[in-house]
């Protein structure tokens, strides 16, 4: 996921201190927030961003022709544009704002399912996911299983999560019609080999969309690079607001697919007999899109962009390198998922401890982990768990908030282990 560019030198203590957040304390202790795998806090700049658009200049966008109406466009445009600069994209108009990347995921599933001609998913037709997948991009093919008889195939994983390249290809009979797998877990943190399953995919003549949800955050995505066809993100894991997500699709891939809502926006004309769909993206922007939160999630990006990727990717390698090497000295406690290359996404369990009683525990010292399932039933069965906890971090973490970790471990096998 390297771009090539140089790796600045990442002030953590600097970037820490612009995450208003980050400075109150929990029970008495300063706040340790490692749950930005479920959703990330927000810059200063962000909420600034957000705050003046509201503030002084806030109108609905494209229809209107006075000033309010022009300067919002103009902004949330702008965000299209920051969008398909950070994924690299051909064109902006491959942007597609949703209201998240649960809301991508079933605009493609449904578009799929009503499109008519070739891509239709029909009965019998197979849709090949990986055990690996968040709930979001599960359902909704589970729906087209349900209304549409679509057949899911599942590949499997390695321990660590990786992927098998011939298994996957195995999968493939002249009945795929789609495929819809994670760049990167958001339990296991393995980074998904996206490249070469496109070009397999693409070598059946197959569609392939990766669920970038969390690798959009650790580090560089360049989706012509991949070559796929339909890439989601969503904003709350970016340091942007919730309620906004990106679904990128091929121009070519976007026109073939039919509108998901209808509404204002998304038509050419209409009148009492017949109606006609405007272009992508505004096609499947139906009413009025999630203004702010697109102009913040641009303002997140751009935040982003700024700091650097690759820098920031860096500074979150050395957090994995270190968590991992301190965890691996607590024979009390259970790791999944070491694969190369992997994200600053740590599952593990504490012996004798429910995740629930760990995070609880955890909670008390001032240190915010995830338990759970993680919205990856089929995942934790292959793991044979039914729950872990979860720290994960983020730009703002430092090597000290590792210590917090250990320590909290450490209080927490005291009381339950």
């Amino acid at each position: 996921m390297s771009d090539g560019a140089p790796i600045n030198t990442l002030d953590v203590d600097a970037v820490k201190s612009e995450f208003p957040i980050l400075s109150r304390d929990a029970y008495g202790k300063q706040l340790v927030y490692l749950d930005s795998a479920a959703s990330a806090q927000k810059p200063q700049a962000v909420i600034d961003t957000m705050k003046n658009a509201m503030e002084y200049s806030y109108a609905n966008v494209h229809r209107g022709l006075h000033l309010l109406s022009n300067e919002t466009t103009a902004a949330y445009e702008e965000a299209r544009q920051t969008v398909a600069q950070f994924l690299n994209a051909g064109s902006p108009d491959e942007i597609v704002f949703t209201s998240g990347g649960t809301d991508a995921f079933n605009l493609v599933s449904y578009a799929l399912s009503a499109s008519g001609g070739g891509s239709e998913i029909r009965e019998g037709d197979e849709i090949i996911l990986s055990l690996a997948e968040h709930h979001s991009n599960i359902v909704p093919w589970h729906f087209l299983r349900e209304r549409k008889g679509a057949v899911l195939k599942w590949l499997d994983i390695s321990d660590d999560g990786e992927i098998d390249l011939e298994a996957f290809r195995a999968l493939f009979t002249d009945r795929t019609k789609f495929v819809a797998v994670s760049h990167m877990s958001n339990v296991l943190g393995a980074l998904t080999p996206a490249k070469e399953m496109t070009r397999i995919a693409h070598e059946h003549g197959v569609k392939i969309l990766f669920d970038g949800c969390q690798a959009g955050v650790h580090g560089p995505v360049d989706v012509r690079a991949i070559d796929c066809d339909f890439y989601v993100m969503t904003g709350h894991k970016l340091y942007g607001p919730s309620g906004v997500g990106v679904l990128y699709g091929k121009m070519e891939a976007l026109r073939d697919l039919p509108p998901f809502k209808g509404g204002g926006e998304m038509i050419d004309m209409v009148t009492t007999d017949n109606v006609t769909y405007n272009e992508p993206p505004h096609r499947f922007e139906a009413g009025t899109p999630p203004i702010l939160e697109a102009i913040g999630l641009g303002a997140a990006l751009k935040w982003m962009q700024e700091k650097g990727v690759a820098a920031i990717a860096a500074h979150e390698a050395r957090l994995r390198d270190h968590v991992l090497e301190e965890l691996a000295k607590l024979n009390f406690v259970r790791v999944f998922g070491r694969a190369a290359g992997k994200a600053p996404i740590i599952a593990f369990t504490v012996e004798g401890a429910h995740p629930h009683d760990i995070s609880a525990i955890l909670d008390r010292t001032g240190v915010a982990v995830r338990a759970g399932h993680h919205c990856a039933q089929p995942l934790m069965k292959r793991l044979d768990v039914s729950a872990t906890a979860r720290a994960s971090f983020g730009v703002y973490n430092t090597h000290d908030d590792v210590e917090a970790l250990i320590k909290g471990l450490h209080k927490t096998h005291d009381m339950l282990g």
